[in-house]
């Protein structure tokens, strides 16, 4: 009886733990569809004042959701503080009892504001002549306080872009500037939401509303760092590299990725290498040649609490320019190796002001081994630079360290050149532990078929076996705007995952092969290749048979016949046009 009474004790507390996580879940949604609808009502209002479809929009919307975002996280935090003291808000705020300095001490990985530079205190000021100047002047201090420099991004040259700039000038007519704020300002006010509800959110929150609020201004065209890498296949990467061998709780792990775009394939990674006894467990590493990409990473680490990494951020180029690779930044100290390298690079694009740069900097270098794409006489723009990325990752990586890398299928089993030097290359030194082919339009934006590569240099020298995965046939097709996007379902998300982590195989799904047995494909690394070609047998009659056959020909006759009357008409057609 005991046990039985136990039994529905435990049963109910079960039934209750799954009954609050619903809750959680149903206000997390309420909070990010309250969310979403500010990231909407700010680009109307961009719309309204004619920076619709500017570059302008862009820093207006992602700076007023900064904005937003920090200053109620200060007033959260803030409130937390002198709740602990047993003093209100205001006392504290105003330093009655010398207290703000211990607070910015506690406090000290989030950006420093005062209370003056708050939303609550600006709403009070809307009416005032010249408000637009009050926000922009606010933003500038923020940005100028000293305890805010680490929040400011590197470029390779070592200047540094500021936290926010001036939003409002970007409003042509001065005269309509004030009523921009005020707009602003109805919009983020505390009555209609505080970020305060969603800051004990998880990754998976802050990474969808980060998705819903650059969705229409990091596009993947396919120009250089403009790719923006789906949820989905960054959480099976991360997923998979972590899995790939047990985390030490008491290591910080170097993290890079040297075509960051927005940062969701590292961030993926950092969030499921998780926390140790030291906090964050990996320290980023990012660099991109775009501006607007980098402010978007450093938003995407700000969101998900990672600042500590945020002096790690480099914009600038990083075939020519590796500055994040030089400790501390410092040209003369030596390169630096990495435990974790993720990279979606852009696959194709003119590099040829900078190729002979590349080439000749470090000719005497193992960086580029397989060597630097030629210029093409004609299409320039269809220079693979994605080849050089796959090399350099191999470069950065530790003599332990484990990478994934984004590129495009037809590279899998490329009979020359250098892709095949790459191939070779990883291979005869046995780092590959396996290759996962993605669905076709898994990138909205693009139609190019990608696969992911996963180096392990850390593999054992008698372990010779490597996972290959045809993951092609999943997804469901959907449309988003005007382009066909394949979304992989969760289950099959884990089908990959778990088929990797634990190699089985599966027909025409999955396939384990031993680095002889690719060295003898020609170094393929295509998991058809491999797959047993099976031929089904059916026992038939001989009549059986010659009526299947008979049917099969009066088919070909049908398709002959139908051909030649679409010649026929063709050849009309042509002598009609001829004699009009």
């Amino acid at each position: 009886m005991a046990r039985y009474f136990a039994f529905q004790y435990v049963h109910k507390f079960a039934e209750l733990q799954v009954i609050k996580t619903m809750a959680e879940h149903k206000d997390y949604y309420a909070l990010e569809a309250t969310i979403d609808r500010m990231i909407d009502e700010l680009q109307g209002l961009c719309s309204q004042n004619g920076l619709s479809n500017t570059a302008a929009e862009e820093v207006v919307v992602t700076s007023v959701f900064l904005y937003k975002f920090l200053s109620d996280k200060y007033t959260y935090n803030l409130k937390k503080f002198a709740e602990e003291l047993g003093e209100s808000i205001e006392e504290v705020a105003l330093n009655k009892n010398n207290e703000l300095d211990a607070f910015y001490h506690y406090y000290s990985t989030d950006v420093v504001f005062r209370s003056s530079d708050t939303i609550q205190a600006l709403v009070n000021k809307t009416g005032l002549p010249g408000f637009a100047a009050m926000f922009d002047d606010t933003l500038e201090r923020i940005s100028n306080y000293p305890e805010n420099d680490k929040f400011k991004v590197s470029t390779a040259s070592g200047e540094k872009e500021p936290l926010f700039s001036r939003i409002t000038e970007n409003i042509i007519d001065k005269n309509k500037r004030d009523a921009f704020a005020v707009a602003i300002f109805g919009i983020i006010s505390e009555s209609k939401f505080d970020f305060g509800d969603a800051f004990d959110g998880n990754f998976d929150f802050y990474s969808t509303i980060f998705e819903y609020l650059i969705k229409n201004y990091n596009v993947a065209s396919g120009t250089y760092a403009e790719y923006f890498t789906p949820q989905s296949v960054s959480s099976i990467i991360a997923k998979i590299l972590v899995g790939m061998s047990k985390v030490d709780d008491n290591k910080l792990y170097d993290v890079l990725d040297c075509a960051a775009g927005s940062g969701s394939l590292v961030l993926h990674l950092a969030n499921e290498l998780g926390h140790g006894k030291f906090g964050n467990r990996a320290r980023v590493y990012a660099q991109d040649v775009s501006t607007k990409s980098t402010r978007f990473l450093r938003l995407n680490m700000m969101l998900n609490g990672l600042t500590e990494s945020l002096d790690n951020i480099v914009q600038g180029n990083s075939l020519t320019s590796p500055s994040q690779y030089n400790v501390n930044h410092d040209p003369s100290s030596g390169y630096k190796k990495f435990d974790y390298v993720t990279i979606n690079p852009p696959f194709k694009m003119d590099f040829s002001a900078t190729r002979d740069e590349i080439e000749s900097n470090w000719q005497d270098t193992s960086r580029f081994f397989a060597g630097v794409p030629k210029v093409p006489n004609k299409k320039k723009e269809s220079m693979a630079i994605y080849l050089l990325f796959i090399q350099n990752v191999l470069w950065c990586l530790k003599e332990t360290g484990k990478a994934a890398i984004i590129c495009p299928t037809g590279f899998l089993t490329a009979q020359s050149g250098i892709e095949k030097k790459i191939r070779e290359r990883i291979i005869d030194k046995n780092w590959l532990k396996g290759v996962v082919s993605m669905p076709s339009n898994i990138f909205a934006n693009t139609g190019t078929n990608v696969s992911v590569i996963f180096i392990d240099k850390s593999k054992a020298a008698d372990d010779k076996n490597v996972i290959l995965i045809d993951a092609s046939k999943l997804g469901e097709k959907r449309k988003e705007g005007k382009n066909q996007r394949t979304v992989l379902h969760g289950d099959e998300i884990h089908k990959i995952i778990n088929t990797f982590i634990t190699p089985k195989e599966k027909d025409d799904f999955s396939i384990v092969v031993t680095t002889n047995e690719i060295q003898e494909k020609n170094y393929s690394f295509s998991a058809g290749q491999y797959f047993e070609l099976k031929i089904e047998h059916i026992e038939i009659t001989e009549k059986e048979f010659i009526n299947k056959l008979n049917g099969y020909m009066r088919e070909i006759e049908t398709i002959w016949s139908k051909g030649r009357d679409i010649e026929e008409e063709i050849s009309r057609t042509i002598k009609e046009l001829k004699l009009n």
